[in-house]
């Protein structure tokens, strides 16, 4: 996949006109994201934001910058997380955003990268926000479990997505495999389509929640949303540390109830060689108070954006300057 970039010479012209004599003090950080459209992308501009301190910059204590001094942080939209891998991987990004399940795969060589020499460089700052599995049914197919899928026709996503590998994977934790349902392979926005034509049954989707394209199915067809949860999914967890435990509470969707699931996290990445220093002052300013307020006042999915849950689903090592941090504060992931 191609990851779309952004012309360093270009910024460092633009930058170097509004701090003419101080542009050799700068340090570029990209952060690889999504489309636009996206979550990805919004998320990484206001952390960009957040942790970005050029010159002249106000000091932190003074409600300004709290980042490395010179830093200047790039949220550049990419292909998402797959991409973001790749363009790590052959040093176009310096960090990118990438789903837990991505970032495993990845790191061993398995998964959607099966078959490819595992990334052992790949390092985690940080946890940042869930991404829920949804599996989505029309509102009178009558299935209330994930057993009852069984002989019904489930859309599993595309070949080679992450969604598909995630559904496998719940559904063999249920003891269903591929032959027990009528499976097809089609993005959310086609089997959206296909379920409003009553030509599909239920359809698997990942995604941060409110996911648009299941808002409007419910909205103008009626869906369930169908639990993860029992022991199924206690091992399901236990078995694929990039899993964690979560719900979707009751009103995200129009006339769904609080359904239990599991998800995968968004995760905030970098490379191994990064230099420990950048990535604990990076990591520290991620969770100061300053952050805190652009988050909170931000993008919605930033309220979700908690230390609390910086470790959520983190499959991968943290890289050094990131566990230095943690460790400070009492945090400790290995």
């Amino acid at each position: 996949m191609r990851v779309l970039s952004v012309p360093l010479g270009l910024i460092f012209f633009i930058v170097s006109t509004i701090y003419p004599g101080q542009a050799n003090e700068l340090q570029f950080f990209r952060i690889g994201t999504g489309g636009i459209a996206g979550t990805y992308y919004p998320i990484g501009g206001m952390i960009a934001s957040a942790v970005s301190n050029p010159p002249g910059s106000r000091p932190c204590d003074q409600g300004g910058s709290c980042g490395p001094p010179g830093l200047v942080v790039i949220a550049q939209s990419a292909n998402g997380s797959v991409s973001n891998v790749r363009g790590m991987e052959m040093g176009h990004l310096e960090s990118g955003f990438v789903q837990s399940d991505i970032a495993y795969w990845a790191y061993t060589g398995t998964g959607t990268f099966k078959g490819e020499r595992p990334f052992r460089q790949l390092r985690a700052i940080a946890n940042l926000y869930p991404e829920s599995i949804h599996i989505v049914t029309r509102k009178d197919a009558g299935i209330r479990s994930v057993r009852g899928l069984v002989g019904k026709r489930v859309s599993l996503d595309e070949p080679g997505s992450g969604t598909l590998i995630d559904a496998e994977l719940v559904l063999s934790a249920y003891g269903i495999s591929k032959n027990d349902i009528r499976v097809e392979y089609t993005k959310p926005d086609l089997a959206v389509r296909r379920i409003k034509d009553n030509k599909l049954d239920a359809f698997f989707i990942v995604a941060g929640y409110p996911a648009r394209a299941v808002a409007e199915l419910a909205q103008d067809t009626g869906i369930n949303l169908i639990p993860i949860n029992g022991p199924e999914a206690d091992q399901l967890v236990s078995s694929h540390r990039f899993f964690s435990r979560a719900d979707i509470p009751g009103g995200v969707y129009s006339g769904v109830s609080r359904v239990e699931t599991v998800s995968v996290g968004a995760q905030w990445l970098v490379a191994s060689t990064m230099e420990e220093e950048m990535i604990y002052q990076i990591t520290k300013t991620l969770w100061n108070q300053n952050s805190r307020k652009l988050l909170d006042s931000g993008h919605a999915k930033g309220r979700y954006i908690t230390i609390e849950s910086a470790m959520d689903g983190i499959a991968v090592p943290l890289h050094p300057g990131a566990r230095r941090f943690y460790e400070e504060i009492g945090m400790s992931k290995e």
